[in-house]
């Protein structure tokens, strides 16, 4: 175990790079991409909303927060590190069904906070500890 995290630690920067070269496509020949198992939503307080604002929304939106993840909606969730927001991460496919979720929470309808969404995967990199024909 401990000798794969060397590999893992260097194939990350090229796979990183591979993806992100100009003038290529996502899902190129040659770029594995990620099936996407789940969105990750960074919501932060917009930049005029004051905390008191906040604070008056948030028993319902901690009811209403708690029932998608009772429901399975929401996967996990954290605080940021900078105690500028949330992390959430959705059980959706895509971008638009995360909003969707998003949307239904009172924060979002009273239009206090931005949402920023980002589709995650599977580690691609892993691929190559699978070798030659792994990689179906």
């Amino acid at each position: 175990m401990k000798s794969m995290i060397p590999f893992l630690v260097a194939a990350l920067p090229v796979a990183a790079l591979a993806q992100s070269q100009s003038g290529q496509a996502p899902g190129a020949p040659g770029v594995a991409l990620p099936k996407i198992t789940e969105v990750m939503v960074i919501v932060t307080p917009r930049q005029a909303v004051t905390r008191q604002q906040i604070m008056a929304v948030m028993p319902s939106e901690i009811r209403e927060t708690v029932k998608l993840y009772l429901d399975g909606k929401i996967r996990q969730w954290y605080s940021r590190g900078d105690g500028r927001g949330v992390v959430l991460l959705i059980d959706t496919k895509t971008q638009d069904e995360a909003r969707a979720v998003m949307e239904t929470l009172p924060l979002s309808k009273a239009q206090l906070v931005d949402d920023e969404y980002i589709p995650v995967g599977p580690l691609m990199p892993l691929l190559g500890l699978l070798g030659p024909g792994g990689q179906q």
